[in-house]
C-alpha cells in the first residue's frame, strides 16, 4: 500500500512522515491554500530527505510551464495536478517531469477514460479538496481497471482501513486527517494513520488481491520508462 502524506509545510513534519514509513510527501503550491509553501522552502526540505523519498508538488490550474519549472528546480520527483487541467496540459507536463498524478473529483465522468491519459497515477478526492470530508466511496467504481488509483478525501486513522477494504486502491493520500492545525502534522495521528493503512494493505495481500496492479514493488511504476 502506497502512502502519501500531503500538505507538508516544514522540515520536521517531512522527516517525521518519512521516518514513520510514508512512501511519499506532498507540497502544496496552489494559491489560496492554507498549506501553500514557497519553492525555496521546499528546495531546502527536499535536500534533507532520504534520496528514495517520493516528493510531489501539488498544483491547481497552474500554467504548465510553471509546474515543470518548480518541479525541476526544487528537486521534486513529480507533479500532482489537482485542478481542471485539460489533457493537453497534463501530457505537456508529463513530458517534462518524471511522473504525474492527476486528480479527479469523486463522480467526475471523465474518470472513466483516465486509463487512456498520460498520468502515471490517478487520484480520486472529495469535490472540495482539503475539506477533510469523506465522500461516497462507491463513486470510485467509475474508475477503469488497471490504473494506479490513489484514494484521498477525508481519510484518517479511524476510517482508512475501511476505505482500503472497500475501494482496494493502489495507495492512499492524507493531509487534514493527520494534522494538529492546518499545515502542522500531529505525530500520533500520523503514526496511527500510517500503521492502519499499512496493516490494511497487508491484509489485501494476504487475501491474494494485492493493491499494486503491476510489478513487485510500489516503486516499479517510476521506472517504467
Amino acid at each position: 500500500m502506497f502512502i502519501k502524506i500531503c500538505g507538508i509545510t516544514n522540515e520536521d513534519d517531512a522527516l517525521l512522515a518519512v521516518a514513520l514509513g510514508a512512501d511519499a510527501i506532498g507540497f502544496v503550491f496552489a494559491a489560496g491554500s492554507r498549506r501553500m509553501v514557497m519553492p525555496a522552502t521546499v528546495s531546502d526540505i527536499v535536500k534533507r530527505l532520504p534520496i528514495d523519498t517520493v516528493t510531489v508538488g501539488v498544483f491547481r490550474n497552474e500554467r504548465p510551464e510553471r509546474v515543470a519549472e518548480i518541479v525541476n528546480t526544487t528537486g521534486l520527483r513529480g507533479a500532482q495536478l489537482h485542478g481542471r487541467e485539460p489533457i493537453s496540459e497534463v501530457r505537456w507536463v508529463r513530458q517534462r517531469v518524471p511522473f504525474v498524478i492527476q486528480a479527479f473529483p469523486a463522480g467526475d465522468p471523465n474518470l472513466s477514460t483516465a486509463a487512456n491519459g498520460p498520468a502515471d497515477v490517478v487520484l480520486i478526492d472529495n469535490p472540495e479538496p482539503g475539506s477533510g470530508r469523506v465522500f461516497d466511496w462507491s463513486l470510485t467504481e467509475g474508475a477503469p481497471g488497471g490504473i494506479r488509483l490513489l484514494l484521498a478525501g477525508g481519510l484518517n486513522n479511524k476510517n482508512v482501513a475501511d476505505a482500503i477494504a472497500k475501494v482496494r486502491p493502489w495507495g492512499v493520500d492524507v493531509s487534514t486527517g493527520v494534522e494538529a492545525t492546518a499545515g502542522r502534522k500531529d505525530p500520533r495521528k500520523l503514526k496511527r494513520f500510517i500503521d492502519a493503512a499499512r496493516a490494511a494493505g497487508e491484509a489485501l495481500v494476504d487475501e491474494n488481491r494485492p493493491p499494486v496492479p503491476t510489478g513487485s514493488s510500489p516503486y516499479d511504476w517510476m521506472d517504467d520508462e
